[in-house]
């Protein structure tokens, strides 16, 4: 069951054209439709973005620099394609993990733009995964 905090951001990502306030404000929000991977439950979750030169998003599943994975992560293990919603766009997406060197090269990136996920590494000795969610054409 969502928490109360999550289930305000979504509310006021969807009365506010994609935008909320408060300590995110500042964030680039969407909301990620996704399956449970044991559960099949449909699940909405707010999570921060970085939009990519190829119009693709990436994700961080940082948890706050949790010693876990956020359960949305392997949910998206399990069940890739998920449905977005990016301001007042709703879309069907593919997520798929961003490993190797193209993870080490984009996460640089990301740390560049986002300083916080850097301390969320810094807190965990997981590797925080990323996932590239690019529109399903087809």
């Amino acid at each position: 069951m969502p928490s109360d905090f999550t289930e305000n951001v979504i509310a006021e990502f969807r009365a506010n054209r994609g935008r909320v306030g408060g300590n995110l404000a500042d964030t680039p929000i969407v909301l990620i439709h996704h399956i449970g991977a044991k559960t099949r439950t449909k699940r909405v979750t707010p999570v921060a973005y970085s939009s990519q030169p190829d119009g693709g998003l990436v994700v961080a599943a940082s948890n706050g620099g949790s010693k876990t994975h956020p359960a949305w992560y392997h949910n998206l293990q399990a069940h890739p394609t998920i449905c977005v919603e990016l301001g007042t766009e709703t879309f069907i997406a593919l997520a798929q993990e961003v490993t190797g060197a193209a993870h080490a090269a984009l996460w640089s990136r990301l740390v560049g733009a986002s300083p916080a996920l850097g301390d969320f590494q810094a807190d965990t000795a997981r590797r925080i995964p990323l996932f590239t969610l690019r529109r399903r054409t087809s």
